[in-house]
Order: C-alpha cells, then structure tokens, then sequence
C-alpha cells in the first residue's frame, strides 16, 4: 500500500533540498492552488521550519544559539537583496557603502539600508524589531558625497590646516 504525500511534505521536502533560503509562494506553484500553498506555508512555520519576513516571503529558520527563538537562517540584508531578486529589483551598493568599501569613510554602514536601482520600493521586509529600509541610486551616481580632496563635506578641519 502507498503512502500519499501531504502537500506540507513536498514543501517541506523542496525547502530542504533547496540551495535557496527565500521562497515565495509561487515557487510552489506547481504543486498546488495558491491558497492550498499558502496553508502548507503557515504550517510550517508553526513548525518552526519557516520565518514569514513580508508578505508572501518566507526564509528557511534555525533556532538561535542564545536563547532558542526561532529566527532567519541568513541575515537580514542576505534575504532582503535575494527577496528583491526574485522580486524582479535590483540591488546595489548605496553611496555610503561604496565609500566605505574604498576606505574613503570610517562610518560603517548598518546593513539594514540597501541601494536599489528602482524608486517607490515599498514591499516591507523585516523580522522582529529589524526592518529593511531603501535607497534609490540612480545610474550615474557619482561622489557628491564627497569633495574634490576626497573628504566629506562635513568633516571638521584638522587643527593643523588652520591658520591664524
């Protein structure tokens, strides 16, 4: 005698196999009808096997090594650049990240901020108190964030520069 699969089992089993940590509900598509879909989702993450980020984004979890919450696999800016991808947005490095990546500034950036190519992003992406934020940059973003000698515009002069 067969054993029939539950749907949440060939979910479950695509997510497992899946190199993937981002799902949508379309990428089970065939599968199922889309609300069957989104059922066989919410249960698995009732089971602790998925984190909803933002609507219709779904993360594989893990439990977390301090206190054994359920949480995302990857971090925050991981699932938002690979959620925007699926989503059809490209992403990008904002100013503020590009400077620092060629050693201009020392301000670190905070990661919950990500350059996107596209205006009017409004698709919320977020777990817990961290919330994903956007920047449009345009193509021909250039340095005005900086001067001509490499520094920002707001940097106090060196005591040095000065003359009295």
């Amino acid at each position: 005698m067969t054993t029939r699969k539950t749907l949440k089992s060939k979910i479950q089993y695509r997510i497992k196999r899946s190199k993937e940590f981002v799902f949508l509900p379309k990428d089970f598509a065939d599968l199922a009808g889309y609300n069957q879909i989104l059922r066989g989702l919410r249960e698995l993450v009732a089971d602790g096997l998925l984190v909803k980020v933002g609507k219709g984004l779904y993360v594989k979890a893990r439990p977390s090594v301090i206190d054994g919450s359920i949480g995302p696999d990857k971090s925050m800016r991981l699932v938002a650049q690979q959620a925007l991808k699926k989503l059809g947005v490209e992403t990008c490095l904002t100013p503020y990240e590009k400077a620092y990546n060629e050693y201009r500034s020392t301000q670190v950036p905070n990661g919950f901020i990500i350059g996107v190519k596209k205006k009017n992003i409004t698709r919320k992406i977020g777990f817990g108190k961290i919330e994903i934020r956007y920047q449009f940059v345009p193509d021909n973003v250039n340095d005005e964030l900086y001067n001509d000698d490499g520094r920002p515009p707001f940097a106090f002069e060196d005591e040095d520069d000065e003359e009295d």
